[in-house]
Parts: structure tokens; sequence; C-alpha cells
């Protein structure tokens, strides 16, 4: 379930020294920190210039314009968390168990160090800048290909309603928890995300599944039986009653 890395914006001279490379590495680090305090208005390349003790010409020399620092700070923090997802999403588990991990683990991590700079890619992924847009964009696809896989392998094997496109239901899916990772920026009292997240979780799954639950289950129990069938074949193991594994026998018993 891997995704290639989108494009990153460029930087406007390529660091060759291993100290100019640090010097982009400090100047991404503290624009993070900056950004996620003060947001895109308030915060100011000036400032970050000042916490690194350089000048605001030297961070210019590297980047730009705020923008583009922005937009390369929001990529390098997306690529940290759908590493952290394509890492950590248990492969072999079933269709439910990986759409929960995903739900969850995209509110966990969009808040893991704060809600700053969650609330900063909130309000910008609403910006009306055709660079931080289109960098967006690609982002998002990346960061979307694991639920959709799973939507797709749940539509196949009737667990989720097949009658539905891939992107309406993407949108069903990100659409609340969109909305409560805004209500997690802006509550002013410690707020549960494992819980609500969970509780999200239930919920979106409810309005994923067919009407009819019970055959979705059957269909469920079967997909896992032909899966396990076909790595028993596999495996080279000898085949009772002229082939049929000990679990189509047992099916069939």
């Amino acid at each position: 379930m891997s995704t290639p890395p989108a494009e990153k914006a460029s930087l406007r001279r390529q660091p060759n020294s291993a100290k100019s490379q640090q010097r982009v590495r400090d100047i991404l680090r503290v624009g993070r920190e900056v950004l996620a305090e003060k947001g895109y208005e308030r915060a100011t390349t000036t400032e970050i210039a000042q916490r690194l003790a350089i000048s605001e010409a030297t961070v210019f020399s590297y980047f730009a314009s705020k923008r583009e620092l922005c937009v390369l700070i929001i990529s390098d923090w997306y690529d940290e968390i759908i590493a952290e997802v394509e890492a950590k999403l248990p492969r072999h588990a079933s269709v439910r168990e990986q759409f929960e991990f995903i739900v969850i683990n995209h509110l966990r991590l969009f808040l893991l160090n704060g809600t700053g700079l969650c609330a900063l890619v909130l309000s910008e992924g609403r910006s009306h800048s055709q660079e931080f847009g289109d960098t967006l964009i690609k982002l998002q696809r990346r960061y979307t290909s694991p639920l959709m896989e799973v939507l797709a392998r749940g539509q196949e094997t009737g667990l989720i309603r097949a009658e539905l496109p891939l992107r309406l239901l993407r949108s069903m899916v990100f659409g609340p928890m969109e909305h409560v990772l805004w209500d997690a920026v802006l509550a002013e009292h410690p707020y549960d995300i494992e819980t609500t997240a969970r509780q999200l979780s239930e919920l979106l799954w409810s309005a994923l599944t067919p009407p009819h639950v019970d055959v979705a289950a059957l269909l469920q129990f079967r997909y896992e039986v032909d899966q396990a069938s076909r790595k028993f074949k596999a495996s080279g193991a000898p085949q009772p009653d002229g082939g049929a594994s000990e679990i189509e026998l047992t099916l069939r018993s």
C-alpha cells in the first residue's frame, strides 16, 4: 500500500555543504514551531530568523517567500504522518480493523504535537494559493491512498456499500474527521481524542456497511475462508479428500 512521495516545492538555493543543509533543517524546524504557535498570518520570517540568531536575508536565500516555507513545512509534516501510517497499518487484518486503524490514527497523528500545526494545515488547506493548493492535492492523494484501497477491498468483499463511488465514500470519512479536528482545535478544555476517534470509527463504519449487516458478515467470513484456503494450498501441505483443504472440508460438513 506504499505510495510514491509527492513532488515538493524546490528551494531557492540548494544546500550543498553540510553546514547549509543543517541550516535548512533548522529553518524548517523553527519555522514549524512559529507557524504552529501563531498561524500563517501572524507568523513572520523575521521571528524565525531571530530565534535562530541569523539574518532574515539568510532565510530568504533558501526560501523565496513565507508561503514557500510554509508549503515545505506542511509537506514534511505530511510525509512524517504518511510514513507512520504506512509502516504500522496492519496488512493482514480485516477490512474493518484496517478502517478503524486509519480513522483513529488520522485523528491521533494530526493532534500528536498539539493543535497548532493541525489548525495551520486545516486552515491553509482552504487557501486559494495555487502553489499551496497544487501541493496539497498531491499530498492528500498520497495520504488517502491507504483508505481508498481499504474501501475498495471492502466493496469487493461486500462489506462496504458497492453502489457508492469511492470518491464519495472518501468524503464521507474525511469530512466528519475534519469537523472533529476543528472541535479539538477550538476546544477550551482537554479533548479526549482517543475515545472520540473510536466512537467516530463505529459511526462511520455503520454508515458504510450495506443495510443487511448479517449478509455482510457472512461475505466477510467467506472472503477470509477463501484467503486462508489459498494460503493453505500455496504452502504445499498435504490435502485430504482429493485435494480439498481442511478448511473446505470443515465448511462442507
